[in-house]
This record gives C-alpha cells, sequence and structure tokens, in this order.
C-alpha cells in the first residue's frame, strides 16, 4: 500500500529548545549543492562534472518574522551558534483507503547570522523582517528515521543513516 505525502500540516520554530514566536508562515530550508570540477579529455566524451562527495556549496537558511520582535533579535549575535530546531507534522493520505494519517518531521541546524532583512516599514502592516543563518550543521529525520546529516566541521555525511565519508575520515 503506498503513502501519498500531502502537505507540512504544521510546524513550530525552537532556538535552543525554546519556541520562537512572530514567524511568518515559511522558513526558506537550505539547497545541497554538491561541490563539482568539470573533467574532460581522453577517455571522456565531451564534459562530465565530478561530484565532491560529501562537499557542499555554502547553505544557509531564511526565517522570516512578521515585525521586528525580541525574538528575532535573539538570532542576531554572531558571536554566537545558533542552534535551531524545526518540529512538524507530516499530513499524507494512506493508500487507496484515502485515510489521513500524520508522521513527525524533524529538521535541526546550527550556525551563525549571515544577514538581516529589515524589511519593510507600512502602517498597519508587517515588516516581514527576516534573519539569514550560515548553516554549518544540518539533520532531517521523517517518521523517527534520519535521512541527511551534515556536519561541515566534523566531516560528516549521512545518508539514511550510511556514512558515506567513514572510509575517507579512516584515512585521513
Amino acid at each position: 500500500m503506498n503513502n501519498i505525502p500531502e502537505k507540512i500540516h504544521a510546524f513550530n520554530v525552537y532556538l535552543r529548545g525554546n519556541r520562537l514566536l512572530g514567524l511568518s508562515d515559511e522558513v526558506t530550508l537550505p539547497d545541497f549543492e554538491a561541490v563539482t570540477e568539470t573533467l574532460s579529455g581522453p577517455g571522456i566524451l565531451g564534459e562530465l562534472e565530478s561530484v565532491a562527495l560529501g562537499q557542499f556549496s555554502s547553505m544557509e537558511m531564511e526565517i522570516p518574522f512578521r515585525q521586528m520582535d525580541d525574538d528575532m533579535f535573539k538570532l542576531a549575535d554572531q558571536s554566537t551558534s545558533l542552534d535551531i530546531t524545526l518540529r512538524g507534522s507530516i499530513q499524507f493520505t494512506i493508500g487507496s483507503t484515502t485515510e489521513t494519517a500524520f508522521k513527525p518531521m524533524r529538521i535541526v541546524v546550527r550556525g551563525k547570522n549571515k544577514s538581516i532583512a529589515g524589511g519593510k516599514a507600512k502602517q498597519g502592516n508587517g515588516t516581514g523582517s527576516s534573519i539569514k543563518i550560515e548553516i554549518a550543521y544540518i539533520y532531517i529525520e521523517i517518521n523517527n528515521a534520519p535521512k541527511i546529516e551534515l556536519d561541515k566541521l566534523n566531516f560528516v555525511f549521512k545518508v539514511n543513516g550510511k556514512d558515506l565519508l567513514e572510509k575517507v575520515r579512516r584515512m585521513c
């Protein structure tokens, strides 16, 4: 029986375990863009982008706020590491029964404040302010199972619990 994922039903954002308030409805999650090098020459027909396993370009996560407020400025200190957790529930349909069910989602990121967007000041409206975090660590868990763990500073890259850099760490 196939489960059909539908949507993130609900989520909250936490800083070191304390829920952040005043968030707008959408947090921009990072892209995993691998570092590559172009290979060409004898034995290769044209060019081929070679992926450096476990190495990714700069990654960022944007957290929007309705208004410039205390919770936003808790993330602004560039001298401290930020430990952010998104906890939520993913809604899905169970196979052909059309029954609605839920499974937990957790995303943990660590990094530093990269930028602050002040937004706009308009009477009767929110500012649309935001914070961007440069990510050094990210862990994604769906239904209590690890999906991706990337720790740029400790040379760890795991997918579905499989440590893809274990052999490389032993060689270095």
